[in-house]
């Protein structure tokens, strides 16, 4: 998975060729037939991967640095989205050459939405421990905000339209703007 993630990101979604994967991972091109059936299943399996690493590192690095404050766990979950190292860079443009492909391919779509949804409700929840009495809907569309605006900020970050720091500066106000608006 770890080399479907390489691949993806370096070529895309479109340019994944299940030989390149193999040679990437150093097994036979059967060995990716035989665990992932086809291509379609190499792809369903990495958006799996990408989504448990990043849940990984975040809950690992979040949990180190020892944060008692909800608005800081809400903030440091976020911003680690945003971290210059090889893992959460290719993290982030497998995850947005996913995304892009499944404008174009049905299953992509629905699983990467279904992903998202995932992420949301798990924004929405850090939301809610920030603030407990908002409502389920307002935290919801909040954490839908909070992601769309990191999905876009994080891909001006990759491509170098800005930098790691602007764009955590950009994601914090973005922050303080839901929990206002929240009463927060």
């Amino acid at each position: 998975m770890e080399a479907a993630a390489r691949v993806i990101a370096r070529r895309g979604v479109r340019g994944l060729r299940v030989e390149e994967l193999a040679a990437e991972a150093d097994v036979s091109t059967g060995l990716i037939y035989y665990h992932f059936k086809n291509r379609e299943g190499v792809l369903r399996a990495t958006l799996g991967f990408i989504n448990d690493r990043a849940g990984r590192y975040t809950a690992e690095q979040v949990a180190g640095a020892g944060l008692d404050n909800p608005r800081a766990v809400l903030e440091q979950t976020l911003l680690l989205e945003i971290q210059d190292t090889p893992e959460v860079r290719e993290n982030s443009t497998a995850w947005g050459e996913l995304r892009s492909s499944a404008v174009f391919d049905d299953f992509l779509r629905e699983d990467l939405g279904e992903a998202t949804r995932v992420w949301v409700g798990e924004v929405a929840d850090l939301i809610a421990g920030v603030i407990p009495a908002v409502p389920t809907d307002a935290a919801l569309a909040a954490g839908e905000r909070l992601t769309a605006l990191l999905e876009g900020v994080s891909g001006r970050w990759l491509f170098g339209g800005l930098t790691a720091e602007q764009a955590r500066d950009l994601m914090r106000a973005g922050i303080d703007v839901e929990l206002a608006r929240l009463g927060g």
